[in-house]
């Protein structure tokens, strides 16, 4: 009986170490492991809650020292440089250039003449004017012979005829003698008709003989000529641009309707231009338009500010962005942008404590916040600035 025991425990040994029932379970599979594993975390959750949570009330603030220095507000623009005055110079004839007396950039003073057509038609014009009128002169003197005439042999018959009591010469010659000097009188008054549409015929062609020189009605710059000697131009042809000094331009910017309402008469400005990006160059702002300029749904106002251009550096058309000094101030108490618009928010819920179903009673958390930056109100006048007193926002 004993050794029918022994052979089974031993062949039941053999099955386990077969089966490799007699190895070690690695920790992992341990039941204790996932024990001990759950105290610990619940004793990190206790010291956390108990000490590392209460914290969470505290209040952090960011602050910086108020300094004093030079404020300034800017409104910035693009736009082109243009001459104060331009004057675009044409051909009111038609004809054949002859002769141009200037070239782009030339100085030109004004009643200088820039360009002359061919004149001999017009000349022609011209004196056979003077002919017509000299024609016309001639027959208001043959008129008025005429008249001086006729009225002469009028009252030699109506002295006849009171001599002779009537008789002499007949009523029918005195009548006749009357239409003649009545004939002679309208023949004078057509010949002084004549004479005055002859003089308006000879001004007329020496008005056109003077528009064939093309004279400059301003002292100025040539920026510009179309024609050469040769050319055929036509009425209303541009021939020549002028401009005025270039030591005095324009800068035409377009200001945002957002901040037109900043932008006045008399403030200082500054500009670059890309030909020169390292300088700045000074302007003044001169008017600001009324009337509006729409592009892609964005409302622009045309401002003008004069510029000084001693050296000739600007050019008209360059492309300028100008910044405008709206304010500023002097030795001014500066502080951050965000400090005028911070407000501080404090929220928090009960404080009574409450039950816990698995531990002891809990408090319920606390929740503070510093504050929030919140947008600039324009009708606000005023703004508070906050300091930080015993971990506190104090206004």
């Amino acid at each position: 009986m004993t050794d029918n025991t022994n052979t089974t425990k031993a062949q039941k040994t053999d099955i386990e170490g077969l089966l490799g029932a007699d190895k070690v379970k690695p920790f992992y599979k341990r039941g204790g492991f996932w024990l001990v594993l759950l105290v610990f975390l619940g004793i990190l959750f206790a010291v956390y809650y108990f000490f590392f949570r209460s914290s969470q009330g505290q209040v952090g603030f960011v602050t910086q020292p108020l300094t004093k220095g030079n404020l300034t507000v800017e409104v910035s623009a693009n736009g082109t440089i243009n001459p104060i005055r331009t004057v675009s110079l044409g051909s009111e004839l038609s004809g054949i250039v002859r002769k141009v007396n200037v070239d782009v950039n030339d100085q030109v003073k004004k009643g200088e003449v820039l360009i002359e057509l061919d004149d001999t038609k017009l000349k022609a014009s011209v004196e056979r004017a003077k002919a017509s009128l000299d024609l016309s002169k001639a027959t208001l003197a043959e008129s008025q012979a005429t008249l001086k005439e006729a009225k002469a042999k009028l009252s030699r018959l109506q002295e006849v005829r009171r001599l002779s009591g009537g008789k002499s010469p007949s009523k029918t010659e005195i009548d006749a003698q009357e239409a003649l000097v009545a004939k002679a009188q309208a023949s004078v008054q057509s010949a002084q008709a004549k004479i005055m549409d002859s003089e308006q015929a000879l001004k007329s062609a020496e008005s056109d003989l003077s528009k064939t020189h093309i004279i400059s009605p301003i002292d100025g710059v040539v920026l510009a000529r179309s024609v050469e000697p040769g050319y055929a131009v036509a009425a209303s042809l541009q021939a020549v641009e002028l401009a005025t000094d270039l030591k005095d331009l324009e800068l035409q910017v377009n200001v945002d309707e957002a901040d037109v309402g900043a932008v006045k008469p008399g403030q200082k400005a500054s500009f670059t231009v890309s030909a020169y990006p390292d300088r700045n160059f000074p302007a003044e702002l001169k008017k600001v338009a009324f009337g509006s300029t729409k592009t892609d749904n964005v409302v622009t106002y045309v401002t003008y500010l004069d510029v000084k251009n001693p050296d000739l550096l600007l050019r008209p058309g360059m492309t300028a962005t100008a910044t405008i000094r709206t304010v500023a101030l002097k030795d001014a108490l500066l502080v951050p942008n965000t400090a005028l618009r911070f407000r501080p928010s404090v929220s928090s819920d009960s404080k009574e404590p409450t039950m816990n179903v698995f531990g002891p009673p809990m408090r319920r958390s606390v929740r503070k916040s510093a504050g929030s930056v919140t947008s600039p109100n324009a009708s606000q006048k005023k703004a508070e600035v906050y300091i930080e007193k015993d971990g506190q926002a104090v206004p």
